[in-house]
């Protein structure tokens, strides 16, 4: 399967509708605990709200809440509302199954975000 495939989001506003947090995923034994890279560096996950911009004389679509896993400490100032731009950003389809029940979707990542001003 194909992964991290750039992803050109400059079309788009994007907002934030969670602050960034460390991410998180339940072990073997159901404790949380931190996700990191091969590395031992932590990620963390953003809640962006991501509505393509309208061009001149067309409709505005409708948007969609998105997940953002980033790959580096965001640092403060990225409150629900703020309007962002990714760094890096990419996207990776995946697919699971579990009992019998199958899943996909997208899973996005960035090296960061950054306000817009």
């Amino acid at each position: 399967m194909v992964r991290n495939i750039p992803v050109n989001l400059q079309g788009y506003k994007l907002m934030v509708t969670e602050s960034p947090a460390l991410k998180m995923r339940e072990n073997d034994n159901g404790v949380e605990e931190v996700v990191t890279d091969r590395s031992g560096v932590q990620h963390f996950v953003v809640s962006l709200f991501a509505k393509k911009r309208p061009q001149e004389g067309q409709f505005a679509e409708k948007g969609e809440e998105i997940k953002v896993t980033l790959t580096a400490d965001p640092g403060d100032g990225f409150e629900e509302g703020t309007y962002v731009q990714l760094i890096d950003a990419t996207v990776s389809p995946w697919q699971t199954e579990r009992n019998g029940r199958y899943a996909s979707g997208l899973a996005y990542r960035a090296a960061g975000v950054t306000p817009l001003v």
